[in-house]
């Protein structure tokens, strides 16, 4: 119960300053993930659009709308705003990420591998990268690449 409390009051924080400061691309940026944490993506996307168009070359906001944009199913979408994070930063290994689960709820499964691929040797660290490389490769019946993947997630500390 505290932390819904707090997560209220951190939104009730982000939109008392953004009335102050309406044109600071960050406050809209930090309002898009606690609405995104919460599962509003919809609002998120609203929030990410608006620090898009007060920074376009945010590429955190673009890749963050590309997840909110992939939890609503709407994976082409999805995949431009990967895409244009990308454009923006070629080493953002999140993007990268982001971009492969999208071509996997596709059914891209080649596809998906490359992009998750070129998330993990940017960052080999990126546990999200290697549970999302772990499902594509479930997918296609590469079992044991797969549980090794999901090993390799668990032992980076993915939580899901």
């Amino acid at each position: 119960m505290r932390l819904i409390y707090a997560i209220f009051i951190l939104l009730l924080v982000y939109n008392e300053y953004i009335k102050q400061y309406p044109n600071d691309a960050n406050l809209w940026y930090g309002k898009g993930i606690v609405l995104y944490n919460q599962g509003k993506y919809d609002e998120a996307i609203k929030a990410y659009d608006e620090t898009i168009r007060l920074d376009p070359k945010d590429t955190e906001a673009w890749n963050n709308k590309g997840g909110a944009l992939n939890n609503l199913g709407k994976y082409d979408e999805s995949i431009k705003c990967h895409d244009e994070a990308i454009r923006l930063d070629p080493n953002c290994a999140d993007a990268w990420s982001g971009k492969g689960i999208a071509l996997y709820s596709q059914g891209k499964y080649d596809e998906a591998i490359n992009a998750l691929n070129t998330a993990i040797r940017l960052d080999p660290k990126l546990a999200t990268a290697w549970y999302n490389k772990g499902l594509v490769l479930e997918a296609t019946g590469r079992t044991a690449e797969a549980g090794a993947a999901f090993i390799k997630a668990n032992d980076l500390g993915y939580s899901g």
